[in-house]
């Protein structure tokens, strides 16, 4: 059987580039390679594409990338696949035929729809969201109101950006106290691993909250803290999506930020989450539904606020491509859900094939 070659794609030019990294080391040693053949792919902080076998250790060592052969994937979807700099000569490139790409990118582009936008040109499956749903997901503003319109339920939180808080940062440092309260969250809309995320507990730590995020993003959002653990749902499928067992996250700090999620190995993960067997279930068929909502493919983990003594559950977010590294909570969800991490990886490959299967059939102009 002739091996299918797929492009795994990682690193970029987001904060999460160092995840991307830890990501894709652990999909590539566990893809089938009695299946497919894996092209590496790296993209540079800079945003230059780069394959070859050295150009993930050098990417994750920060070494020399020159000599490395650079990569540009073609929009032509009657060649899918990739020109790749001849080695030792930049007038001279090479065609890579490509079958698949598994494009292991967190955060802004590579998340938010821009690099999937370049996938859908070049004709190839892709595991993970489309455009739409990529870039909903990735704006937790646009996130929460496609939540609100399928009546999932959302804490309080309010938006604004930068021109509105240089104009009138009095007026709106005072709804938000009124509409959120304190403690609240002030956080960039488009970022993801917790980047640039400030806890307000007073009411001097708010300008200094806001400025932090606006570093990140032109959009503020600000969510009231809510009550209850930290739980997280993993999702898999395309049009009838299966969701996981859930998981609860114990954080070292006074909430997961970047540190506590990627630097301090204080922070525990339970799985499965010790919860009441109707809570677990009514947090499955919400990640579903969140899953839905914003049209999602593929994969997703969705997070939530759950307090066992009333009941509440809060959809917090969905993440449409979570951490994927061997000890990340999605393929942990999975693997005491009764998937293991090499089958994983498989059926996202085989989801998105399935999904590119249904998209070209579909009419794309009247019938003659």
């Amino acid at each position: 059987m002739k091996r299918k070659k797929v492009a795994v794609i990682f690193g970029g030019r987001s904060g999460e580039h160092v995840v991307s990294l830890k990501s894709a080391q652990a999909i590539m040693e566990n893809i089938d390679r009695e299946r497919y053949q894996v092209i590496p792919v790296g993209i540079s902080r800079e945003g230059i594409w780069l394959t070859g076998e050295r150009v993930w250790s050098l990417l994750r060592e920060q070494g020399d990338l020159r000599g490395v052969p650079r990569a540009v994937m073609l929009t032509d979807p009657r060649r899918p696949g990739l020109l790749v700099e001849r080695e030792g000569s930049s007038a001279a490139w090479d065609f890579q035929p490509l079958d698949l790409i598994f494009p292991v990118l967190h955060g802004p582009f590579g998340e938010d729809g821009t690099v999937q936008g370049l996938f859908e040109l070049s004709g190839l499956p892709y595991v993970g969201s489309g455009v739409l749903s990529s870039a909903a997901a990735m704006d937790k503003v646009v996130m929460k109101i496609l939540f609100q319109q399928d009546d999932l339920p959302v804490g309080p939180y309010l938006y604004f950006d930068r021109r509105q808080w240089q104009e009138r940062p009095d007026r709106l440092a005072e709804r938000i106290f009124s509409e959120a309260g304190l403690p609240c969250f002030v956080k960039p809309a488009n970022l993801g691993s917790s980047i640039g995320i400030s806890k307000v507990k007073r009411a001097g730590e708010l300008e200094p909250a806001v400025e932090e995020a606006l570093h990140y993003d032109d959009k503020v959002i600000v969510e009231a803290a809510l009550p209850g653990k930290e739980i997280e749902c993993a999702v898999l499928g395309n049009l009838d999506p299966q969701s996981s067992r859930t998981g609860e996250i114990i954080a070292c700090n006074e909430f997961y930020d970047y540190r506590a999620k990627y630097l301090d190995e204080r922070s525990e993960l339970i799985y499965p989450a010790e919860l009441p067997s109707v809570l677990e279930k009514r947090v499955q068929e919400l990640a579903r539904r969140a899953f839905a909502a914003v049209e999602a493919s593929g994969l997703a983990r969705v997070d939530f606020f759950v307090d066992p003594e009333s009941g509440t559950i809060f959809v917090n977010e969905i993440n449409t491509m979570p951490g994927f590294t061997s000890i990340s909570m999605y393929p942990k969800l999975w693997e005491v859900s009764g998937i293991g991490y090499r089958e994983l990886v498989g059926r996202l490959l085989e989801l998105a094939e399935e999904r590119f299967a249904r998209q070209s059939a579909r009419l794309t102009a009247p019938p003659e």
